[in-house]
């Protein structure tokens, strides 16, 4: 990563991701160090129901303290949020998280696009957009409007996605910040603020 790319005024990454997403964030999170002022939130298609396993999961592995959503969430600094099943995860000016059960977006509840526009709208340039493996285009629009408003977007490497078929579409309609294979991902979140 070039030193002059480094991120270092960030609020906020959220991470989206569908299926084969799981994997690379099993291999990002436990290594994850502190997080340096700023919060990472996890936007996942899932199976609309109600268990908190990939709350619970993402808990065993991870050394950052996760908390699972609910309406009207503060978002804080130094924690790993992660967006239950069947709501859209809607970002307020306050850093409160909203959850909504509008229609499904690209087939899904919650939407990756829908997460990222209203965190772009929210945070601007102190927004890092991470998508991750899929099946779908979700996810393309959302980064765009990060872009738009000055974040940095990245794009799990197509060569190390489980499901290659949406970082290929992010690449072909975005033009990402990185394009970062699992560990490289890591390096980037370790580094932010530093």
């Amino acid at each position: 990563m070039e030193e002059n790319k480094i991120i270092s005024n960030c609020r906020l990454a959220i991470i989206g991701g569908s299926a084969g997403s799981l994997n690379a964030l099993m291999q990002i999170l436990p290594a994850l160090k502190t997080l340096n002022n700023f919060a990472i939130v996890i936007v996942v298609h899932r199976k609309s129901t109600d268990d908190q396993t990939l709350e619970e999961l993402i808990t065993l592995k991870s050394s950052i303290s996760v908390k699972a959503i609910e309406d009207k969430t503060i978002l804080k600094p130094g924690f790993v949020y992660v967006a239950p099943s069947n709501y859209h995860l809607l970002f307020e000016k306050d850093d409160t998280l909203a959850l909504d059960i509008s229609e499904k977006i690209n087939y899904s509840r919650p939407s990756i696009d829908v997460s990222f526009e209203s965190a772009a709208e929210i945070y601007e340039d102190s927004l890092v957009g991470i998508l991750l493996s899929g099946s779908n285009t979700d996810g393309t629009d959302g980064l765009k409007a990060i872009q738009a408003k000055g974040g940095k977007i990245v794009v799990q490497s197509p060569l190390a996605a489980d499901m290659p078929f949406m970082p290929n579409n992010a690449i072909l309609f975005t033009t990402p910040d990185y394009v970062l294979d699992n560990n490289e991902i890591l390096q980037l979140l370790n580094s932010i603020n530093t």
